[in-house]
Formats: structure tokens, sequence, C-alpha cells
């Protein structure tokens, strides 16, 4: 098992709330709202982020169809990121480049913003993320500008290589040279969780096991991994 590997291993066995709640400990951002999973609800995915940069057309730019690029330079196992400023009346991914992507091993794709051909993404078996499915095309309307450049999602700031992890609650980020703190907080995290879901199916009130020290214990968790 590679490097990527075994860290995309350790992502995937946590949710994203867990790993939002060690962000948080943390002092870092990472968790964003509004891009539900609209394909495979219930699928819980993991990788680097490849990013693309969308934006109005303008002179000068490469003549490339968008996230083309990011799907040749992505790598089995990676998640293309897709900044389009939210924009949710015009399509920022579709039907090709889901099967391009799903060619090249993408384990899924993050749009902050709008895409096309849902069904089509839904029969092929990929996970995406976004804020709507839209049938409107991106020509002569949006372009690439870039990509495997800085990108911001949703207000969170990601830069290639980034590591994020996507499932039925959202998408959170986790930049790179910060994955091994975030992953020892969210193992706390979720030891803890666990032992307090146990008493809590052994009859104990619900009161009792998530008493006013719940936070306090949050909190310590955070000051223990500065």
């Amino acid at each position: 098992m590679t490097l990527v590997q075994k860290a995309i291993a350790n992502l995937l066995r946590f949710d994203s709330c867990t790993i939002s709640d060690a962000l948080d400990n943390l002092g870092l951002p990472g968790a964003v709202h509004g891009l539900p999973p609209q394909t495979l609800i219930g699928k819980r995915v993991a990788g680097r982020a490849v990013t693309v940069k969308l934006g109005p057309p303008i002179e000068g730019l490469p003549k490339r169809h968008l996230g083309a690029g990011a799907v040749m330079a992505a790598e089995t196992g990676d998640i293309i990121v897709v900044e389009n400023r939210g924009r949710t009346d015009v399509s920022g991914w579709g039907g090709l480049l889901s099967r391009g992507a799903l060619r090249k091993g993408v384990s899924a794709v993050v749009v902050d913003g709008a895409f096309r051909d849902i069904d089509e993404a839904r029969e092929l078996g990929l996970p995406i993320f976004a804020r709507n499915a839209v049938p409107i095309t991106a020509r002569g309307r949006i372009a690439e500008h870039d990509f495997n450049c800085p990108v911001t999602i949703a207000g969170i700031a990601v830069q290639p290589g980034d590591w994020l992890l996507a499932d039925g609650s959202g998408v959170v980020f986790v930049p790179a040279i910060r994955l091994d703190a975030v992953i020892e907080v969210a193992e706390t995290i979720l030891a803890k969780e666990q032992l307090m879901a146990r008493d809590i199916e052994a009859g104990i009130p619900i009161g009792d096991v998530m008493g006013a020290d719940y936070e306090d214990m949050l909190k310590m968790i955070g000051k223990n991994n500065d």
C-alpha cells in the first residue's frame, strides 16, 4: 500500500463530522456548507484535491475544455475540486468529464456551483458533491482559468494536494501539512464518542452521558494536541 493509499484509508475511518470537530479543535477552517451529495448518497470518499478554477470567459485563456486538464493530471484516488464561486445557473461539470474522470481513477468530484448530466453520473457511479444540477451548458458562459492552482471553495482556501473527506453530511478539507495532527485529534474524538454511544445503548440517560463536560472534553482534546 502506498503512502497515499494509507492516508486515504486512514481518513475513511472517520465521517465528515468527526474531521470537522478535529479541525475546530485545532483552530483550522475546512468544513464547508452547501455542497451535499448529488449522486450516490451515503457514499463516503476521501482523497487529494486536484483543483480547477472557473470564471467568466476572457481573452487569452487556453483553448481547452473546462476540467479536462485536471482529469488528465489526476491520479487514482484523487478528487477533482472545482471553484465556480457558487454559481448555480450554469454547469461547471458534465457527463463526458465524469466518464473521463472515472477512467483515470478519480474517486469523486466537488463543484462549488452547479453541474449537469446528474443521471449519467449516477449511472456511472461517480460521487458528485455540488450545489445543484442544471441542464445549462458552460459554453460561452464560463471558462477554465487554470487548474492545479489555489482555489476557494465555499469560502475555504484549498491548495492542490490538500486532503478532503466527503459524505452525506458534507465536505471537509484538510491542509496537507496538518493531516497527521487532524487524524490524531479525530482518533481521540471518535474513541470518546464511541464510548458515549455505548453508554446510551446500555440505557444510561442521555442527559448523564452528554453532560456539561462534553464541551469541555472537546476543548481539552484540542489543547492536548496543539
